[in-house]
């Protein structure tokens, strides 16, 4: 009796040494700089919210967070670069529907977005519209299907690149619809949007943050709001449900995650960070302001949403038969 009581004295002392060292670890952290790797270029709706990110989690950590483009391959090279550095704590990434997207798109993949990544938390999701040149003839969803159908290969659609949720979205209303247009890929939304408006391409999928001043401006047309309700930013457009396509929903979400094994406590440690200041009133202010909505959850629920929209993207990936390698 006494051996065992001895085994669980040992046992406990060793958890007990274990619990402390976990919390002096957290209590410690982050005793350096803070990478938030953003993995589409500069200027675009990621870098936008990431450098604002990384601003106020500095803030609420004490501590430097730097951000930092890697952009490549529709946000895999930045998410891959991110799986592999030590995971300590020290870099961790602000990913999109493109991970959720990828293992369907690419044959290949030199990383694995479940295995080779921990969730920490959803930050905030971006509504989209579906926008057209104004030299376009339409003015609603459809008439451009009309327009298409009338005029088969003769329109294109803009692109961020393979995996994003513009050229996912495009592709699924292209195939949903039956159409025959052209998939024109730039590197990054930023860039198709630039091409938007200078008329090299017709139409795009695009978050609403960027597209609502063009479109109150004249220089774009708005066709559909691709969410569940009206968008406030352009209260005038209607939505895909209205419009008579219910299906044809796209949200741009996004999401912190860490390489897998990144100890449990500094996940907490982040998660805790993101869910205080996103919930901060001055802080969903600023960005309600720039048409982006704040999220929170928790690491399980994270990955139980990351599974979901896996599930989804992978239909819509098999419907259009969209492939980047």
């Amino acid at each position: 009796m006494k051996k065992y009581q001895s085994l669980a004295a040992a046992v406990a002392a060793v958890l007990s040494l274990a619990f402390a060292a976990s919390t002096v670890h957290a209590q410690a952290y982050p005793a350096k700089p803070v990478r938030l790797i953003l993995p589409f270029p500069p200027g675009g709706g990621t870098d936008i919210l990431g450098r604002m990110l990384a601003q106020r989690l500095g803030e609420n950590l004490g501590q430097q967070v730097i951000a930092e483009n890697r952009p490549g391959a529709g946000g895999n090279v930045g998410a891959e670069y991110a799986s592999r550095q030590a995971p300590d704590g020290y870099t961790i990434v602000l990913c999109s529907p493109s991970i959720a997207i990828s293992p369907s798109l690419y044959k290949k993949l030199n990383y694995d977005p479940v295995k080779d990544l921990t969730p920490i938390s959803l930050v905030a999701s971006i509504p989209n519209l579906m926008v057209v040149h104004p030299s376009v003839p339409a003015r609603s969803l459809k008439e451009i299907v009309a327009l298409a159908r009338k005029n088969p290969g003769k329109l294109n659609f803009g692109s961020g690149g393979p995996g994003t949720t513009n050229d996912l979205g495009a592709r699924y209303f292209i195939a949903e619809n039956k159409l025959k247009i052209e998939m024109i890929p730039h590197k990054g939304a930023s860039q198709a949007q630039i091409a938007l408006l200078s008329g090299e391409v017709d139409m795009l999928v695009i978050g609403t943050a960027a597209a609502a001043p063009h479109v109150k401006a004249g220089k774009l047309r708005a066709l559909a709001a691709l969410g569940k309700t009206r968008d406030p930013a352009v209260p005038e457009v209607p939505t895909v449900a209205e419009a008579g396509m219910p299906w044809f929903t796209v949200d741009t979400w996004y999401g912190v995650l860490a390489p897998t094994g990144t100890p449990r406590d500094i996940i907490s440690r982040l998660n805790g960070a993101f869910v205080k200041m996103l919930n901060d009133p001055a802080m969903r202010k600023q960005l309600a302001s720039r048409g982006t909505d704040a999220l929170t959850s928790t690491p399980e629920e994270f990955a139980k949403f990351i599974a979901s929209e896996t599930e989804r993207w992978g239909r819509v990936v098999r419907a259009s038969g969209a492939t980047a390698n």
